[in-house]
């Protein structure tokens, strides 16, 4: 073995002995620490149910993979989840490399919310007698369920209701502006402009819903129920 075949094993030497104490370092830093993942998508999630009535709790599950380290995460819902109940977190690792990893999560918020106090017919208009508040989790609840009793009373119900059902927006109505054969007011409203007539209202509606109205003449014409027995007509 030559002199300088020798001084390059040795070289070599040195350079395989030097990664066998780097390489080691360089794994255990390269690896994502999953409580930090934990932590962003658990802050993510508590910025956004801020506004959540009730007592608020947050449970996320770490990650399974393993993921190289990264010194920008980013945490953001999916298409689809929403910041209550089961859900699933995104975070994405925006430097040095480029990844994403989805965390399920649960957020709980423990709150009262609307329920019926007794069963309730169809086209029904609430009175604070037919309402109870409960308490539950409001993330295992539908999405819509009403937590202000107040805000409801009147509205009617869209078709029968067990008793201690969750009253949700879905199934109510807002309250009767105008009923069928009742007189009406109509208001056609244009730039500078508001006329008024009357007119007979030929079916039910509710404020912001859309009415059939005759008028004097005859003439049937289609308008948006307001308040005081008002239909707005569009110029």
């Amino acid at each position: 073995m030559t002199a300088m075949t020798g001084r390059r094993i040795a070289g070599t030497a040195r350079w395989l002995a030097a990664l066998g104490v780097l390489a080691p370092a360089f794994a255990l830093g390269a690896a994502q620490d999953p409580d930090a993942l934990k932590t962003q998508a658990e802050q993510f999630l508590r910025i956004h149910a801020a506004g959540l009535p009730g007592k608020v709790s947050i449970e996320v599950q770490p990650a399974r993979a393993t993921l190289p380290a990264c010194s920008a995460l980013d945490a953001f819902l999916p298409v689809g989840s929403r910041p209550l109940g089961k859900t699933i977190v995104g975070v994405r690792c925006l430097a040095p490399g480029t990844w994403t990893v989805y965390l399920q999560a649960r957020v709980r918020a423990i709150a009262p919310y609307a329920a019926t106090a007794r069963p309730l017919p169809a086209r029904h208009a609430l009175g604070a007698e037919d309402v109870v508040l409960r308490e539950g989790d409001l993330g295992s609840l539908p999405v819509d369920v009403v937590t202000d009793p107040a805000a409801i009373l009147g509205y009617r119900a869209v078709s029968g209701l067990a008793a201690g059902a969750p009253l949700r927006a879905a199934t109510l109505r807002p309250p009767l502006a105008v009923q069928q054969g009742q007189a009406t007011r109509l208001v056609v409203q244009g730039p500078g402009f508001a006329v008024q007539s009357e007119g007979q209202a030929l079916a039910d509606a509710g404020i912001g819903e859309r009415v059939r109205v005759k008028t004097r003449s005859g003439q049937v014409v289609s308008g948006v129920a307001q308040e005081n027995q008002q239909v707005m007509l569009a110029f």
